[in-house]
Formats: structure tokens, sequence, C-alpha cells
């Protein structure tokens, strides 16, 4: 079993992941899920698709790049972009690390967003992927404004997700 870093997550030793139970993708199977895609989009119904998820991730990216409290550490690239929160006086790695967990999992937590990490040169980051169908520049703007909430404490009372303030 092969797990990148954006695949794990703390439920792994809990709960039974079914998508290494699934039909290998080789290039076959890849090719069907791309047709299907294809036929029910036709080409220029998924090209519309794939330039909005571009052009939402680069929006994104600019309001994160206008956050002092925040940092880009990937910019958007297609529909994928990885940030982490890096308020002001911490400048310690692992302190860092730990906060921006912690951030993750009050996000994923709070059941209004679902967010997934990696890290990036030994740094660890967030992942925010513009990629489902039907996502509008509305689920982004309410997704970031969830974010910040969070981070900064707004939603919890405290100043940080810092767990020394707590």
């Amino acid at each position: 079993q092969i797990a990148p870093e954006y695949l794990r997550t703390r439920l792994d030793s809990v709960v039974t992941n079914y998508r290494d139970w699934g039909i290998q993708l080789g290039r076959r199977f890849r090719a069907l899920k791309l047709w299907f895609v294809i036929r029910s989009y036709g080409v220029d119904g998924l090209r519309h698709k794939i330039r909005s998820h571009i052009e939402l991730a680069r929006a994104l990216g600019k309001r994160i790049e206008r956050a002092s409290d925040f940092e880009i550490l990937i910019p958007p690239t297609l529909g994928l972009l990885c940030f982490r929160y890096h308020p002001h006086g911490i400048d310690d790695t692992s302190e860092l690390d730990a906060l921006n967990e912690e951030l993750l999992h009050r996000l994923n937590d709070s059941g209004k967003l679902y967010l997934t990490h990696t890290r990036v040169d030994d740094r660890y980051a967030i992942r925010f992927v513009v990629g489902q169908t039907e996502t509008t520049e509305r689920h982004v703007g309410e997704s970031w404004e969830t974010i910040q909430e969070v981070a900064r404490g707004k939603v919890h009372g405290t100043h940080t997700v810092h767990r020394d303030t707590e």
C-alpha cells in the first residue's frame, strides 16, 4: 500500500480505506473514467469546468497573498494550492506545523469544508483543491472566510488555534 502524505489522515488506524479495494487504475480504466466525463459534459463543457476551477484557485491565491498572517507554499497549479497559517511572532517550524495541523483538524471537524495536508520543503501545508463539479466563487469565498475565522480563533473565542491558548 502506497499512501502519499496528502492521503494520510488521523483516522487511518481506525477505519478501512476502500480506495485500495477498487479497480486498479491502469490505463484502460483511467481512459474509461475520462470517456464518461467527456460523454457527460462534452469537450467544451469540460474545458469550461477546468478553466473555471483554475480561475477560482488563482483568485483564492490572491486573497491568501493579501492576508498578512497566511502564506502560500505552492502557488495555484490547476485547481490546487498549498498554504499555511503563519501568525506574526511564530517562526519555529515545529510550532507552525503543529498550529497548522490543529487548524486543519478544526476545519475538517467543522463539517463546513474538507481539506487535506502535505509537506512542502518539510513544512506542514494545507491543500485547497477546487475540483468539485458545481464549485462556485461563493463556495470558495465562504471556505476562505471559514479558514480565517477558525485560524484567528473567532469561532472558538481564542486568539489562535494554537493548543497553548485554549
